[in-house]
């Protein structure tokens, strides 16, 4: 396994505006278990305000809301992807994004990198984060 230095990031100086501009955040591996940190972290955004859309390929719903299989799927607008899948996933998620057009921010959790990817969305107007914890800079930001 080759681990990757993020090379595209958004500023952190600019956080504090994405956490206050986006209203719903689609999670691709957002996990049904309570004890996983995808579903904590989704569970922690939920409780600030923030719509949720879990992305997972199993289940109905997830902390009470409607479960999707591909953000393909979802038919509502999308600010922000918070991604808990592998690297190698940011590829498809991107494809994706750039099929729908409303994506405002691309966001992958801690340990996740993908510099091609980040690159791709980037060029298309996305704000990248990479290898960082939405709820860890949220807290900072506003508790």
């Amino acid at each position: 396994m080759e681990c990757e230095f993020p090379t595209v990031n958004t500023d952190p100086e600019e956080f504090k505006e994405i956490f206050e501009s986006v209203k719903t955040i689609a999670i691709p591996g957002l996990s049904p278990n309570e004890e996983k940190d995808s579903h904590r972290v989704a569970k922690y955004l939920q409780a600030q305000g923030y719509k949720i859309i879990p992305i997972y390929p199993k289940g109905e719903t997830i902390l009470g809301e409607k479960v999707y299989r591909s953000l393909e799927e979802v038919e509502e607008q999308i600010d922000m992807v918070d991604m808990f899948r592998k690297a190698s996933v940011a590829d498809a998620i991107v494809d994706a994004i750039a099929k729908r057009g409303d994506v405002k921010v691309l966001w992958l959790q801690k340990g996740i990198v993908n510099n091609e990817a980040a690159k791709r969305a980037q060029e298309m107007g996305i704000k990248v984060v990479q290898n960082r914890c939405t709820m860890v800079e949220h807290r900072g930001l506003f508790s």
